[in-house]
């Protein structure tokens, strides 16, 4: 028979007698069943199973930008646990890894880990040798990087992305993930590039991608546009100033001025008008007049619009190109003026824009050309206070601002030309705009999530989108945008005129790259082509993670039998970017959800209840704690926590996981070695006695609640179930029918020996199973004690042939006889007698309702408490537990 559960109609599986270790140990387990399974191909992935055969897992590629922390470890198992448990079900797991290898982490590692920054003006240099290597760079300053041209550059992320993976590889190895590692991908390498950029060029040939000359968000040290799913808002500190604008005609009541506050005074040569509220009766009469800025003296429009706040600062406000969202909103649906002045460097422009008229207010814009916006902000406001127009002195406040969730400065908002995909970000502003968001919530509404709590999540993030996705990045690691621009005749480039690849050339990059009908010798010039510069962003790869571990457009075998997938674990932090970007994606390619299920993992906190991340310094690095402890150990605290709930770092579970897979040790050691060099028979029909029966059934009960909590995703849950009736199994049934099992003076009937040691040894099968997902190394060498293959590859159990076997057993009989067998064992510790002292007599008294269940395991009590006389048992009062009221003690045999 093969390494399946406990059928009705097989009952009987026999093994030699158990080959075990002398000394047991979990310490250095991991190395030698790694081997194994890696030389047995033990996870491999059935290529010959139909999809109704597979379950496939969309793994999250981890970002390789250094070390994976233990956060990583924490998440990770949860999928590992699941992916076990499927296969267990009979499912072929496709189960791979991929590297998300691109974008800025990757770019900023290199620039310190080599102190290099890119340069793309430059020529690339085969001879290269980056002047610093290691100790992430901690010493080399920006302004001491040694600029390289983008080959070059690309060629040290490579470099060092290669030895990254290999190290996150050895951890993941050495953590027990059952990953198939024939089934891996880079989102940088040639199949990752190849499906990204069909999946855009798809994407523009619906209309689904377009590109846009519009206001975004700007990153002025990194240099690139960010997207909304891209923001993290925080504090920032800065100071209210009141500002007098000029009215063109005095109002009724004789004054001509009205003040506005701002935290930006250095963008009034960027005001394009005065917003207030349309029901606030403060500003009723200056609607449709006009003022003009303070200082620089340009005319501006007073205008209405909801969006404008009554009761902050002074109602009334002033809407620059771009000073925030709002300004873009106003600008937006006023049809307003754009009127830029902030470079992509966080600069003011050099050059006095030729909407301010007035001499003096060029003069007051050439104080502050080509300052930085702190310096530019000084110049405006001394030149406020000169003017009169600064009315009081600046006062300090805290204010919300948006940053890069990777920046320390706060994003500006630039206009530059951009390229988006459509996401319903703008419902109200596109004609499908409504029509795709509505169909997007109604994909999350189809998608399972675990816990379903986290549903809300999504739905609120696709609710509040004010914008479609922007793709787009000026950087230079990453998938290129895979299109060339025709050249007018005039040698400037024609970005109406894209150019695109067939898919069969695919993949491209355009600035090495070559269009259909051009030759090289045409980049450039008038008549012939450039190519874009920019690449997508790391997202629109990673969202296409199930298409590119899956095969799509490669191997349509394997896609075919894997996509859509069944499960997207990930953490709840980036349910806005690669859970919805993802859903996108496929809804907008295949019109479906990608997958059926989302395992939302918490996050892990530190002692302080802080989320655990690099950028905060709190992390703790895994593989120590993996040597310290064993990785069954740290794998069982992470099993521990319910998937999106935050757990802490709890050492001390650790120790609890490191107990506990020691304890599968020495517990399978003692139960399978009690027939010493006699055959191991797992027979359910040799199970009679009434205790053994008992504890079948209360294990038949565990196997129920446990496959019924992993069906549901509730790894927590089956771990919990297993771990307490295991640790019954070992403190009371073991103790209890160990003598019968040994049955060392062979005064026990055949029978009776035979019904203990088949019970311990289809109880030790079964545990070794539901522990498996969770213990793989434990159980694992456990198993290859007395059985042939991998644990990981055998059937998960099933209660219907314990319950045959139990034949109606009670599972309280285990617990009442284990109390019963604790009163007397306090006893003899009370009087600091051994343990293997008998009792002359007892008189036991037990709860009413006890007493019979008791009763059926009475000769087993009798030999696990020494009890040579008379063993009286009697009902206790109402209310009290087992104990014994009377006894008598032999005396304590002599020390040999």
């Amino acid at each position: 028979m093969s390494d399946a559960s406990l059928a009705p109609s097989v009952d009987v599986e026999t093994f030699p007698a158990p080959s075990v270790p002398e000394k047991v140990s979990v310490d250095g387990i991991e190395d030698r069943w790694n081997a194994a399974w890696t030389r047995e191909g033990t996870y491999a992935f059935d290529r010959t199973a139909t999809r109704e055969q597979v379950y496939s897992i969309d793994t999250p590629p981890p970002t390789v930008s250094g070390s994976l922390h233990v956060g990583h470890v924490f998440s990770y198992t949860h999928t590992d646990v699941v992916a076990r448990y499927q296969r267990m079900r009979g499912k072929a797991v496709f189960y791979p890894m991929g590297w998300d290898d691109n974008g800025l982490p990757t770019e900023r590692r290199v620039q310190n880990y080599f102190g290099v920054r890119c340069d793309p003006s430059l020529p690339y240099d085969p001879d290269f040798t980056p002047p610093h290597v290691g100790g992430e760079g901690k010493s080399v300053k920006a302004a001491d990087q040694v600029p390289v041209s983008r080959k070059n550059f690309v060629e040290l992320c490579e470099r060092l992305t290669a030895e990254d993976e290999q190290q996150f590889e050895a951890l993941w190895r050495h953590l027990g993930l059952s990953v198939d590692w024939t089934h891996h991908y880079q989102t940088i390498g040639k199949d990752a590039r190849a499906v990204a950029q069909a999946a855009f060029l798809r994407n523009l040939a619906r209309g689904e991608a377009y590109q846009a000359q519009a206001p975004g968000l700007w990153d002025v040290t990194f240099q690139t546009a960010v997207a909304q799913a891209e923001l993290e808002a925080r504090d920032y500190p800065g100071h209210y100033h009141k500002v007098t604008f000029h009215l063109t005609a005095p109002r009724a009541d004789g004054t001509d001025t009205v003040a506005i506050e701002t935290t930006r005074p250095e963008l009034l040569p960027a005001c394009v008008a005065l917003i207030a509220h349309p029901d606030d009766e403060r500003y009723q009469d200056l609607f449709g007049t006009t003022v003009t800025s303070p200082i620089f003296g340009v005319e501006l429009p007073v205008l209405a619009h909801p969006a404008a706040e009554m009761d902050k600062g002074a109602g009334i406000a002033m809407c620059c190109t771009f000073g925030d969202l709002t300004d873009v909103q106003w600008w937006r649906e006023l049809n307003l003026p754009t009127r830029p002045v902030l470079g992509r460097n966080g600069r003011i422009l050099a050059e006095t824009p030729d909407w301010i008229t007035d001499d003096g207010g060029r003069a007051a814009y050439a104080e502050m050309a080509g300052k930085t916006t702190f310096s530019a902000r000084t110049a405006v406001v001394d030149a406020l206070r000169a003017s009169g127009d600064l009315v009081g002195e600046p006062v300090a406040t805290q204010r919300k601002t948006n940053f890069f969730e990777k920046g320390d400065k706060p994003l500006e908002i630039v206009t530059s030309r951009q390229w988006y995909i459509r996401n319903g970000g703008r419902p109200h502003t596109e004609a499908n705009g409504k029509e795709l968001r509505e169909n997007l919530i109604s994909r999350g509404k189809e998608l399972d999530f675990h816990p379903d709590f986290m549903r809300v999540r999504y739905e609120n993030w696709v609710n509040g989108l004010n914008s479609d996705w922007l793709i787009s990045r000026q950087r230079f690691f990453g998938v290129p945008i895979p299109v060339w621009y025709a050249v007018g005749d005039d040698g400037e480039p024609d970005y109406q005129r894209v150019l695109t690849p067939d898919e069969a050339q695919l993949p491209v990059d355009p600035s090495i790259d070559v269009p259909a009908g051009y030759t090289e010798d045409q980049r450039g010039v008038a008549g012939g082509f450039v190519g874009e510069v920019d690449i997508m962003d790391t997202w629109a790869t990673s969202s296409l993670s199930p298409q590119i571990a899956g095969g799509w457009l490669r191997d349509e075998d394997l896609f075919a039998r894997v996509y859509p997938m069944d499960l997207r674990p990930q953490g709840q932090d980036i349910i806005r970017t690669w859970l919805f970007s993802t859903v996108v994606r496929a809804h907008l390619e295949f019109g479906a959800l990608p997958w059926r299920h989302a395992a939302i993992s918490g996050w892990i906190l530190d002692p302080d209840r802080k989320k655990m991340s690099k950028s905060k310094g709190n992390v703790v690095t895994p593989m120590g704690l993996l040597e310290e402890h064993g990785s069954d150990a740290v794998r069982y605290w992470a099993a521990s926590a319910r998937l999106g709930t935050d757990a802490a770092f709890e050492v001390g579970q650790m120790k609890i996981g490191r107990r506990l897979a020691i304890k599968v040790l020495n517990a399978s050691k003692f139960a399978l070695t009690m027939g010493g060099e006699e055959d191991l028979v797992l027979d359910p029909a040799a199970v009679t006695a009434p205790v053994d029966r008992a504890m079948l059934a209360g294990l038949a009960d565990v196997v129920e609640t446990a496959t019924a909590a992993f069906e549901a995703y509730d790894h927590t849950r089956a771990l919990e179930t297993t771990e307490t009736f295991f640790w019954t199994f070992c403190d009371d049934y073991l103790e209890l029918v160990k003598d019968r099992a040994y049955n060392r003076d062979g005064a026990l009937g055949v029978s009776e020996v035979a019904s203990a040691r088949a019970a311990l040894a289809i109880a030790v099968d079964t545990f070794l199973r539901l522990f498996a997902p969770v213990l793989p190394f434990a159980t694992e060498e456990v198993w290859s004690w007395y059985r042939t293959g991998s644990v990981h590859t055998a059937s998960w159990p099933t209660a219907e042939p314990l319950r045959a076997a139990a034949a109606g057993g009670d599972p309280a009989v285990v617990a009442a006889t284990g109390e019963a067998l604790a009163a007397l064992r306090k006893v003899k510790s009370e009087a600091k007698a051994s343990q293997k002292t008998s009792f002359a007599r007892a008189r036991l008294q037990l709860p009413a309702d006890t007493i019979a269940l008791v009763q059926q395991a009475l000769g087993d009590l009798r030999a696990a408490g020494r009890v040579r006389g008379d063993l009286e048992i009697l009902g206790a009062p109402a209310g009290e537990a087992a104990a014994v009221v009377d006894h008598e003690l032999d005396e304590p045999e002599p020390r040999r």
